[in-house]
């Protein structure tokens, strides 16, 4: 599972994966004292870009101590229901990847292996739980966690509105929204225990079709001195067109199995 391919394909899923954990439960409606962060909230979830269906191209950059490689991805994407890539290197096929909020499924054509299951054994797998909606979420350029479900504390500065949660458990969490839509500019995880971090920034936004969307995400992860760095670069991006997910695993596949 260390293939630049598989890195590339599942990089929302393995990074989220080095920080995640299970939401947190509703702590209640706000006092009033908190107004000034329930409007920041509010507005990032109103700015949403707001479609059914999402296709393009992406270009993908991974980097890390040993590897240094960029494809070109096509992916399409369901609102809510499915995140389907497919990752070339030179006009040749090399991967596919298909998320829904129950199963993940991918394939690798060089090594002829696959893998066809769900997010609970990627949990497991990695001992914190994932889903599809911080995978989504990131490539939205949404807050990871639903800001909507923790009380946060805010700041404001001259880049925009920081909010970081009202009291920490476990996870080092902080989030901050541009200033005037609202949008991501950078989330921070991080496991000072563990020694395990990562920090995604959006150093641009694209508006088409009045939906606000990324045009660049960088991806840093660190686990002790091991540092990983991925680059996305959105080349094109459509609404609302008709899509397919094909997906069917090679026959002679070799299943990659996770005990």
């Amino acid at each position: 599972m260390n293939k630049i391919k598989l890195a590339v394909l599942l990089l929302t899923l393995v990074i989220l994966s080095s920080c995640g954990s299970g939401r947190t439960p509703t702590m209640g409606t706000a006092p009033a004292e908190d107004a000034a962060v329930a409007a920041v909230v509010k507005n990032h979830y109103e700015n949403e870009a707001d479609f059914e269906t999402a296709q393009g191209r992406l270009r993908v950059q991974f980097q890390n101590e040993s590897q240094n490689q960029t494809v070109t991805v096509t992916y399409r994407i369901k609102k809510d229901e499915t995140i389907w890539m497919s990752a070339q290197l030179m006009g040749f096929p090399l991967a596919k990847v298909m998320i829904t909020p129950k199963s993940v499924q991918f394939y690798e054509k060089i090594s002829g292996t696959y893998f066809d299951g769900d997010f609970s054994l990627l949990s497991n797998l990695l001992g914190t739980p994932l889903d599809f909606d911080k995978v989504q979420n990131l490539l939205m350029g949404q807050t990871i966690y639903d800001l909507r479900e923790e009380r946060y504390r805010l700041t404001e500065s001259s880049r925009g509105y920081q909010l970081a949660p009202a009291r920490e458990e476990g996870i080092k969490k902080l989030f901050l929204l541009d200033g005037g839509n609202y949008k991501a500019l950078a989330q921070q995880l991080s496991q000072e225990g563990a020694s395990r971090g990562v920090t995604v920034t959006y150093p641009s936004y694209q508006t088409v079709n009045q939906q606000i969307f990324p045009q660049e995400i960088k991806i840093v992860a660190n686990e002790g001195s091991s540092n990983t760095q991925i680059d996305m670069q959105f080349r094109s991006v459509e609404f609302n067109a008709p899509v397919s997910f094909p997906f069917s695993i090679p026959s002679g596949s070799d299943e990659i199995i996770i005990e």
